[in-house]
């Protein structure tokens, strides 16, 4: 059976309301993103995690109860840094420009900290994370949409399946470079293009 995990245990104890307790919850959420890449999972602890922050466990345990709130923490901040760069392309005015910040945004997400996206990815799904994920595929699907209405935007039958298409089309060839641990970004951004725009070019 699976244990069920209660939402309660994954929020944060307490939220950082002073610049020295602020400035001490990111570096504890860097030091867990580093020691996610350099030790997996075995690794991970909240002993780890607080000896590279350079902070005592104690004082880990005053902002996060537990290792998957801590986790919690750090996939809404890798999250929160996606959701911005999609907002910044849902303000762009030309298709062809849009679309390749789209596919450039993607690549980069997975390919700056390729392991780190990985493990992300993971607990995301353990977590049951689901909603914040979807949060972020909505807001770029909106923006395809939106692009797909401008001026110099090929035509298409469907607007909103072709978002969803499209969409599907970056994530898939992305997910699966980062599941086979590719390194070289420009080559992967190169193969989304070709299929993305194949895809608008095709019949």
């Amino acid at each position: 059976m699976k244990r069920s995990l209660k939402s309660s245990t994954l929020k944060p104890r307490k939220t950082p309301a002073q610049s020295r307790s602020i400035e001490t919850v990111s570096v504890i959420l860097e030091a867990a993103a580093r020691v996610l890449e350099e030790r997996g999972f075995d690794g991970y602890t909240t002993n780890a995690v607080a000896e590279r922050a350079g902070v005592s466990v104690g004082s880990l345990y005053q902002y996060f109860p537990n290792k998957d709130a801590l986790t919690v923490a750090l996939i809404d901040r890798e999250t929160a840094e996606l959701m911005a760069k999609a907002k910044a392309i849902d303000e762009e005015s030309h298709f062809r420009r849009g679309m390749e910040s789209v596919i450039h945004t993607a690549v980069m997400h997975q390919m700056k900290r390729p392991k780190l996206a990985r493990l992300i990815d993971f607990e995301e799904q353990r977590l049951r994370m689901g909603s914040r994920v979807a949060s972020v595929s909505r807001l770029v699907q909106r923006s395809i949409m939106r692009l797909l209405e401008c001026d110099d935007a090929p035509r298409v039958d469907n607007e909103h399946i072709a978002a969803f298409d499209l969409l599907a089309i970056i994530k898939g060839i992305v997910d699966g470079a980062g599941e086979r641990k590719e390194r070289d970004a420009e080559a992967l951004e190169a193969r989304v293009r070709r299929a993305v725009f194949g895809y608008l070019s095709a019949g």
